[in-house]
């Protein structure tokens, strides 16, 4: 039985790790590698570190902070933000990082998911999604540049084409429960991972140890995703898991 990955996820600005509530609101966390390092420690299966201005300020995510982490950490992390062609993330591969995340720039170009897989395999190429309700019924929509561009996507049809397209796993995170600690959209979750034939990491409202179970059980996710939960020492990667195991959930437990 495959085990179901738990990834803290370390969103990134001016070199430090920060959360807020719904992308706004920002508070500091600390430092992005130490505190992956602590995760790893701790038991996780993986880390996201997330540049979440990177795309806005037209810039690329800082190559030293990635090199910095293949020397302290022993898992598996992903580095996203700022991607917008191949060379750049020839770097952050050259750099040490497992994976890379692609967002907006996929969204504007989806040729760049294509190519990316191509040329670095599809386990080293995630596709994240930001995804907002849209009215009342079941649809949500894409947004570009760390929540700050609405678009018209389709959230779960964009998906499918990242699938399609050879992205080896989908980020998906809902914006309306972001920080908010009132547990994943398990909706968009479940649509989203009905649709595709990869991996889907839930993000976006984590507040209690039961929500991971319910990314899983009821989200049907591949891996649960948080941030603020960990980063300011209400749960544990430790208790997290035995919580998920306790529930049935096949989870890493060293």
């Amino acid at each position: 039985m495959l085990t179901k990955r738990v990834i803290p996820c370390l969103d990134v600005r001016d070199g430090r790790v920060v959360k807020g509530v719904n992308f706004v609101g920002l508070r500091d966390a600390g430092d992005p590698v130490e505190l992956a390092a602590t995760y790893d420690r701790e038991g996780a299966d993986e880390v996201v570190f997330l540049d979440i201005t990177a795309t806005h300020e037209k810039r690329q995510t800082t190559v030293e902070m990635a090199a910095r982490a293949s020397e302290e950490l022993h898992i598996p992390y992903t580095v996203g933000g700022g991607f917008s062609d191949q060379e750049k993330i020839r770097a952050m591969i050259a750099a040490g990082a497992d994976k890379i995340s692609l967002n907006s720039a996929a969204v504007r170009a989806p040729t760049l998911l294509t190519s990316a897989a191509a040329l670095f395999g599809s386990q080293a190429v995630l596709c994240a999604i930001d995804a907002k309700r849209a009215g009342s019924a079941d649809k949500w929509v894409v947004y570009l540049n760390g929540g700050r561009i609405r678009t018209d996507r389709d959230a779960v049809a964009w998906a499918i084409e990242a699938d399609r397209r050879g992205a080896g796993e989908i980020l998906l995170t809902s914006m309306d429960r972001d920080g908010c600690k009132d547990g994943f959209d398990l909706a968009l979750t479940r649509a989203v991972a009905r649709s595709v034939n990869i991996p889907v990491i839930a993000s976006g409202g984590v507040g209690s140890i039961e929500h991971f179970a319910e990314g899983v059980l009821e989200g049907e996710a591949d891996a649960v995703l948080a941030a603020s939960v960990f980063h300011f020492g209400e749960l544990t990667i430790r208790e997290v898991k035995e919580y998920m195991a306790s529930q049935g959930i096949a989870v890493r437990l060293d």
